[in-house]
């Protein structure tokens, strides 16, 4: 019996050209289908593809903008001329016993409480002069300099490092002190990255690399441009628990790729995206085997930024330290991503350093000259600090760095979760992802077990693996000659209004679909299930139709 779904505005040979494309591209046809049809009906669209959250963290905002107040006074007392320019603060004498006695007029306010706190944070923790600590923020917040250091603003950068190790290493983890390479966002940290490790001859082009998988499309994309064309070595996630149903964890015969000592760099998203998975303290430890015994020069590039979802997350930086580099972004836990805020995280004692003082005496002399405007010993410079002048093509590195206005609020988040000590946001965010969830696979009416690795941000839906579990191999057969795998994701947008984005093109199960459970109210979540297991159930009964 001829199959009885019919489309409404798509078609295969559609479908096949358009999953070629990036799931962000594919995102925006889907957007086009699903305004048409919520225009057709009282549907509203739900745009799940999106990971940017839809919640803000406010007391720290309120801080930025309370200090502000307090700062742009100091700069009036230096010089105030007929009420629209101001002078630059230099002095710092007194200007902490000042501070305090602005808080006094703004008290029982969270914003000031949280302005003494890290305040004091770091005068009786980290020994700060409390005049410098002060003058530091209201240079920051003011943004009347450029950066100095251009890295990171030096006593900001010691309270953002305390956050990073907090919440990526686990309570008691002593690993030592890393640098800390403020930067626009984890965008900019992966191109810096990239770009770094060519100049640098830790990778030249064609090199073998590992990416572990599923990833954030970005990391599939980039080795393939023809700067890098590197010959790329998939580690993927392919475990599955009793029940059938993904683990999303790795298992060690796909761990051990890494053994080979071709293999120069891992490119990790930990948690995944888009599976939300955190690995397993067996993973890291297998991983740090590796290193130690097979592999000792592999340089891991670990992406955190979804750690913070995942209770006690332990990131490689905190296993293999001298071997990695750990980028994170505070867009996602803090909703910021319009305020672009990332760093890069890089032990002081690192492969990559070493790597660098071995090359040959030719490749030495290369980047002598590359860095010579800089230092009358180039080669002393450390490799986060070539990130830095990387990123300004070495010659503007004098302008380099980070606007001061954002590392202030970096550090102003950094500092709220430090001074949390009861973990009241981090509990509260991570409620409302898992309500979330558990509204969605509610919907689907499919039980989600309990998993301490989930971070919970996306849910990624793998169809094939569902048609085999409940329908068995006949329909999963069926469904693969009569549709492409994508074909899902046009029925949602067409038929329901809803968007979300293809596994497939995050180097995951290619029958997979990528729900993420940040930007939507809570209560859509519900109906995005429901409306999911409603198209699945269509192939179901064209399928059973065209058994009869």
């Amino acid at each position: 019996m001829a199959i009885d779904i019919s489309k409404i505005k798509t078609s295969r040979e559609v479908e096949k050209t358009l999953q070629t494309l990036s799931p962000f591209e594919i995102k925006n046809e889907l957007i086009h289908l699903a305004d048409e049809s919520a225009l057709k009906s009282t549907a509203i669209t739900l745009n799940a593809g999106r990971g940017n959250p839809n919640w803000i963290a406010t007391v720290p905002r309120e801080a930025f903008f309370l200090f502000g107040q307090f700062a742009l006074e100091e700069c009036r007392n230096v010089m105030e001329e007929q009420g629209i320019l101001a002078g630059i603060v230099q002095n710092k004498s007194g200007v902490a016993a000042r501070f305090e006695a602005f808080l006094l007029k703004h008290k029982d306010t969270p914003a000031a409480a949280l302005l003494e706190k890290t305040y004091h944070y770091g005068v009786d923790k980290h020994d700060f002069d409390g005049d410098a600590w002060i003058r530091e923020w209201i240079e920051a917040v003011i943004g009347f300099n450029y950066p100095v250091p251009d890295r990171m603003l030096s006593q900001i950068e010691i309270i953002v490092h305390d956050y990073l190790v907090q919440e990526m290493c686990g309570a008691g983890n002593d690993k030592g002190k890393f640098d800390i390479f403020a930067v626009e966002g984890g965008t900019a940290a992966m191109c810096y990255i990239f770009d770094s490790l060519m100049q640098n001859h830790l990778t030249e082009r064609g090199d073998k690399i590992a990416l572990l998988t599923p990833t954030f499309t970005p990391y599939i994309e980039i080795p393939e441009l023809d700067r890098y064309k590197f010959d790329v070595v998939y580690v993927e996630a392919s475990g599955v628990g009793e029940n059938g149903f993904h683990t999303w964890q790795y298992p060690n015969s796909e761990l051990d790729k890494l053994k080979d000592p071709a293999v120069k760099v891992a490119f990790v998203v930990n948690p995944s995206n888009p599976p939300s998975s955190a690995m397993s303290t067996d993973t890291l430890n297998y991983i740090a085997d590796i290193v130690k015994n097979h592999n000792p020069g592999l340089m891991v590039i670990t992406d955190d930024v979804y750690g913070t979802f995942v209770n006690n997350f332990r990131s490689l930086m905190a296993i293999i330290p001298q071997n990695t580099i750990t980028v994170y972004s505070f867009s996602k836990y803090f909703g910021c991503t319009g305020w672009r805020l990332g760093t890069i995280a890089i032990h002081q004692d690192n492969i990559f350093d070493k790597k660098i003082a071995n090359l040959s005496p030719a490749l030495k002399k290369e980047l002598h000259d590359r860095y010579s405007s800089l230092t009358l010993e180039p080669e002393k410079i450390k490799f986060i600090d070539r990130l830095v002048a990387d990123s300004r093509q070495v010659a503007l590195n004098h302008t380099a760095g980070l606007s001061l206005p954002q590392q202030f609020q970096m550090m102003l988040f950094s500092a709220f979760c430090l001074l949390d000590t009861q973990d009241v946001y981090k509990t509260l965010t991570q409620s409302i992802i898992h309500k979330r969830l558990s509204l969605l696979w509610e919907g689907l009416e499919v039980p989600i077990l309990e998993d301490p690795m989930r971070a919970g941000y996306y849910s990624e839906i793998d169809i094939m693996v569902a048609a085999k579990h409940f329908y068995g191999d006949d329909f999963a057969n069926w469904l693969k000659t009569n549709f492409e795998p994508v074909d899902i994701l046009f029925r949602l947008a067409e038929k329901t209004a809803i968007v979300l984005l293809n596994g497939g093109g995050f180097a995951g199960p290619e029958w997979s679909i990528r729900v993420s459970l940040a930007n939507l109210p809570t209560d859509s979540y519900l109906i995005l299930g429901k409306n999911i297991r409603k198209i699945l159930m269509e192939y179901v009964t064209s399928w059973e139709n065209s058994t009869k």
